[in-house]
């Protein structure tokens, strides 16, 4: 197994609210104080913000972070598509990629890392029907129904493919970037590719924070994923 000793955080970036700068510094900051390596970066995707992205924050992030990468296009293309361009831009042993809220507990970005030092390959976060009980009713209904489809159709690891915290090695860097989905159904396609590479898969338990505002999902993108979701079916 690979040692780890440096992280990379990657975090997508598309119409954040007023003062998300700040806020990710002040997460960021926490992670990194927290962490038992010597070494973590943070690598910001900025996938096409129309609003609340300025170049003024970048610079305060470049200020206050030594060696943050930032990666920055016009055209929003979704978040993995967004993910794959921080990926590549990965030279760390290891990454973890989230929201640029942080919205699960620094314990549970702690125990993802834990997981990485420990096992290698890729981490995965699970969450439990507490995760439940503050989601969206339209979110809550298409989690439980591609989870209930993940396992009584799909030979996967776990039913839980959607999960926003994930980790994993050069080896599972490896078959993130050959992903080709860019919205929705990204991580379940990265999901089946590393099951079916054999690579090491680790579940780790996760919990949101409190008062974690949820992004709303278009009726447009969910009827588009389910495309994706037969290409990944007859493909397993």
């Amino acid at each position: 197994m690979q040692q780890v000793s440096t992280l990379d955080i990657i975090v997508p970036c598309y119409n954040p609210k007023a003062g998300w700068e700040k806020e990710l510094l002040n997460n960021f900051n926490a992670y990194v104080a927290a962490s038992s390596l010597h070494y973590v970066n943070l690598i910001l995707i900025n996938d096409g913000s129309q609003h609340s992205v300025e170049q003024t924050h970048f610079d305060y992030l470049k200020a206050n972070i030594q060696d943050i990468q930032v990666v920055s296009y016009p055209e929003n293309h979704g978040k993995g598509y967004a993910l794959r361009q921080g990926v590549r831009q990965s030279k760390a042993d290891a990454l973890i990629f989230t929201d640029i809220d942080f919205p699960y507990t620094l314990e549970s970005m702690l125990a993802v890392e834990k997981s990485l030092l420990e096992n290698g390959g890729v981490v995965l976060g699970f969450r439990d029907q507490a995760y439940y009980e503050n989601v969206p009713w339209f979110r809550k209904v298409l989690s439980k129904t591609l989870r209930w489809t993940i396992k009584t159709l799909l030979r996967l690891p776990t039913n839980d493919s959607q999960c926003g915290l994930k980790g994993f090695d050069r080896i599972g860097q490896e078959a993130f970037l050959d992903t080709s989905i860019d919205r929705f159904l990204f991580d379940l396609e990265f999901l089946v590719l590393a099951n079916k590479r054999k690579n090491k898969i680790n579940l780790v338990n996760v919990e949101l924070k409190e008062g974690i505002e949820f992004s709303s999902v278009s009726l447009k993108i969910v009827i588009s994923e389910l495309f994706n979701f037969l290409r990944i079916f007859f493909n397993v």
